[in-house]
C-alpha cells in the first residue's frame, strides 16, 4: 500500500515544519508554494545586490527548533549558524536617553540603576520574577497545546497557576498591569512594545503578553545567512527526509469529495491528488473563498480584528550619528496616539515608532560603507481598501525619518537605495489578509481561545502558521506545524484502526 499523499499549502515556517515532520515519517509530502523561495513572511529584498531581511528579524524560543531538528534526527548547530546577541534591543527616546536590554538581567538591572534609580532597577528584578513565573505558568497549557479550550486551561493550570494570574490582574490590559510595575514611564513604554510581536496593541492586549518579555530574556540569536537562512535550513532537511517543493507553484482551490479533502487545483491548471491538506496560509483566504467554497466552510465564519501591518523600508546605506546595535527602536513621546491613529482611525500613525534592524551589527562596520538597514512603523490593515494613499504613505515616510533624524540617526531612502513595502503590498503577497502580519489582533484576554487550532471541520483538512494557535511571530509559527502534522498523524492512524477493525469484522470497505 502506497503512502498517504499529504500536499502543504504554502512553504512558511508552519508548512516547513509540518512538512519536515511528516517527510520524517515516509509520507508522500509536496509543499506548494506561490513564492521563488521559502520562509512566507519571512523574507528578503534585493537592494544594491545584497539580500536584506524584510520580514521577522527576532530568533528567539530556540528550543522550539532544538527540538524539531533532534526529532527527525539532526541538530541546529549542523543545520545552521547562530549566534547569541548579548544586547537584545537598544532603546532611544526624544529627550536623548538611551537603554540597552541586556540577555544577562543583572546588566539590565545595572543599566536601569544607573539609568532611573536603584528603586527601578528593583522593580525591575521583580518583573522578570513575574514575567518567569507567568511563562512557566503558560507554557505548557498554552503555548505548547494543540488547542486550549476555557475549562481544560483552567483544570490544566491549576490552584498555583490560577493563583498566578490572580496577582498579575489577568482582566487588565498590559499597559495597565505595567503602570503597577513600573514608574518610569520609558519602562512602561518598552515593555508594552511587546503587544506589537502580536500585532496588538497594549491598550487592549491582556496583561499575559508580558511573558513575551521572558521569552527575549530567555535569548535571542542571530542566523547566518539571516532568517532566510533558517528557512532555507529547514526546507533543506526537509528535501533530505523526501519532502518535494514546487515553487512559483499557487493553490487556486482545495478540492473535497464526499465530505473529505481529495486534492488540489493549481492556478498552472494541475491537479494534486490528496490524502490530507495543510494550509498554511492566513485563514481569512479560507474564510473568504480565495480556495474553493468547501475550503470556505472548514473554518469560523466569525472575522476576528486584524492585527498590525507594516510600512518598511529595506535600505543599503552608509550610517551616522547613534551607535547602532542589531535591534533598535526609536520611540516617541505620546505613545498612545500610535495606536489610537492605527487601530481607532485606521490610518498611518502621526507619531510612528521606528523600529531599525542593523543587520551587519553588532559586528564591525566600515564607517561610510553601506550597511544593510530595515525600517518598520506599524500600520493599519486595511491594504485591502484605499484608506491609505500614496500621498499619506510619503508623508509618513518624512515623519519617520525625521524622527530618526532628531534622535540622532539621519537616514536618507531613494529609490536608488531603498525598497518601500506597504499594507498594499503586504496584502498581495498574503492574500485576504488586508496586509495584517499577525492574524488577528490579541485583543482581550478571551483571544487566546479564539484563534483556530490545526484541525477543520472538512476531513483531512489541517492548519498551520501564525493566524492559527498557538499564534504569530517565527517559533510559534513553527509549533502550529507540529500540531498540524500531529493531528494529521492521529488522524490517520484513527483511519488505519478503523479500517483493521472492520476488516477484522468482516466489513467491507467503501
Amino acid at each position: 500500500m502506497s503512502e498517504p499523499r499529504v500536499v502543504i499549502v504554502g512553504a512558511g515556517m508552519g508548512g516547513l515544519s509540518s512538512a519536515l515532520l511528516l517527510a520524517h515519517q515516509g509520507l508522500d509530502v509536496t509543499v506548494v508554494e506561490s513564492g521563488a523561495e521559502p520562509g512566507g513572511k519571512v523574507h528578503s529584498r534585493e537592494v544594491n545586490g545584497v539580500q536584506i531581511d524584510s520580514g521577522p528579524t527576532v530568533f528567539t524560543m530556540r528550543w522550539v527548533f532544538d527540538a524539531l531538528l533532534h526529532s527527525v534526527g539532526t541538530r541546529l548547530e549542523d543545520e545552521m549558524r547562530i549566534t547569541p546577541l548579548q544586547v537584545l534591543a537598544r532603546h532611544f527616546w526624544p529627550d536623548g536617553s538611551q537603554l540597552d536590554l541586556s540577555a544577562d538581567p543583572a546588566a539590565s538591572e545595572a543599566a536601569i540603576a544607573a539609568w532611573s534609580g536603584g528603586d527601578e532597577a528593583r522593580r525591575f528584578r521583580e518583573f522578570c520574577k513575574t514575567t518567569r513565573q507567568l511563562y512557566a505558568t503558560l507554557e505548557g497549557p498554552m503555548i505548547r497545546a494543540q488547542r486550549p479550550q476555557m475549562a481544560g486551561f483552567m483544570s490544566d493550570l491549576g490552584f498555583k497557576g490560577l493563583g498566578v494570574l490572580a496577582q498579575l490582574g489577568p482582566m487588565r490590559n498590559l499597559w495597565q498591569q505595567l503602570g503597577h510595575q513600573f514608574t518610569d514611564p520609558r519602562l512602561r513604554q518598552l515593555f508594552a512594545r511587546y503587544a506589537t510581536y502580536c500585532g496588538s496593541s497594549p491598550w487592549q492586549s491582556p496583561a499575559t503578553l508580558m511573558l513575551i518579555a521572558q521569552v527575549e530574556m530567555d535569548g535571542v540569536w542571530s542566523v547566518e545567512g539571516g532568517m532566510v537562512g533558517m528557512a532555507q535550513a529547514l526546507a533543506r532537511v526537509a528535501r533530505r527526509r523526501g519532502a518535494v517543493f514546487r515553487y512559483q507553484s499557487t493553490c487556486q482551490r482545495i478540492e473535497q469529495r464526499q465530505g473529505r479533502v481529495c486534492g488540489v487545483h493549481l492556478q498552472s491548471g494541475e491537479y494534486l491528488p490528496a490524502d490530507r491538506v495543510i494550509f498554511n496560509g492566513d485563514i481569512a483566504a479560507l474564510r473568504q473563498g480565495l480556495l474553493g467554497d468547501e475550503a470556505r466552510r472548514a473554518v469560523p465564519q466569525a472575522v476576528p480584528p486584524r492585527s498590525l501591518s507594516a510600512l518598511t523600508w529595506s535600505l543599503h546605506s552608509p550610517t551616522e550619528g547613534v551607535a547602532l546595535d542589531r535591534h533598535n527602536v526609536f520611540f516617541q513621546s505620546h505613545y498612545a496616539s500610535e495606536f489610537e491613529d492605527i487601530f481607532d482611525r485606521q490610518r498611518l500613525p502621526e507619531q510612528p515608532t521606528v523600529y531599525v534592524c542593523a543587520q551587519d551589527r553588532p559586528g564591525p562596520v566600515t564607517p561610510g560603507q553601506p550597511e544593510r538597514i530595515f525600517c518598520l512603523v506599524n500600520a493599519p490593515a486595511c491594504g485591502d481598501g484605499n484608506q491609505i494613499t500614496e500621498e499619506a504613505i510619503e508623508a509618513c515616510q518624512t515623519r519617520t525619518f525625521q524622527h530618526l533624524k532628531q534622535l540622532g540617526l539621519p537616514l536618507q531612502p531613494q529609490t536608488s537605495n531603498c525598497i518601500r513595502t506597504t499594507p498594499q503590498d503586504f496584502h498581495r503577497r498574503f492574500p485576504a489578509s488586508g496586509g495584517a502580519l499577525y492574524g488577528q489582533a490579541t485583543h482581550g484576554w478571551t483571544s487566546i481561545f479564539q484563534r483556530p487550532g490545526s484541525t477543520t471541520a472538512l476531513q483531512g483538512l489541517f492548519l498551520a502558521g501564525g493566524s492559527v494557535h498557538p499564534g504569530p511571530g517565527v517559533p510559534m509559527a513553527a509549533l502550529s506545524g507540529q500540531r498540524a502534522a500531529e493531528a494529521l498523524m492521529a488522524s490517520l492512524a484513527s483511519t488505519n484502526k478503523f479500517q483493521t477493525e472492520a476488516t477484522c469484522g468482516g466489513m467491507s470497505m467503501p
